[in-house]
């Protein structure tokens, strides 16, 4: 079980940005995926995260409105479609998978983690 994030930049302050996660040795339509991040000096927080029972789609308010997740089963692969961005954004970001129906924005329920991909947004 693996998975790759990508798709991390230096983008200005009201850019955007897709991030995406492909999984290989499992299919990811069978497992909660979920996006963290980690800013240098804080923890690992949830950012949005997709169930695989029926596609919903869960955000925390900091990122609500703009940022999307998304799921392409012929791909293997969930992406998050960021918009807007702003310098608070910056952080590691990582997908994880849950092999449960239901996802959550709390790190501790994943059980694989891809490597990270670093998103840096500033003038």
């Amino acid at each position: 079980v693996q998975l790759q994030a990508s798709g991390g930049g230096l983008v200005q302050p009201g850019g955007s940005l897709r991030l995406s996660c492909a999984a290989s040795g499992f299919i990811l339509n069978d497992y909660a995926i979920g996006w963290f991040r980690q800013a240098p000096g804080k923890e690992r927080e949830g950012v949005s995260c997709i169930s695989s029972s029926d596609g919903s789609t869960y955000y925390a308010d900091s990122v609500k409105g703009r940022f999307t997740i998304s799921r392409d089963n012929a791909k293997n692969t969930v992406y998050l479609q960021m918009n807007s961005l702003k310098p608070e954004d910056t952080a590691v970001y990582f997908c994880a998978a849950d092999p449960d129906y239901y996802c959550f924005l709390t790190p501790f329920e994943y059980d694989y983690w891809g490597q990270g991909t670093l998103v840096t947004v500033s003038s």
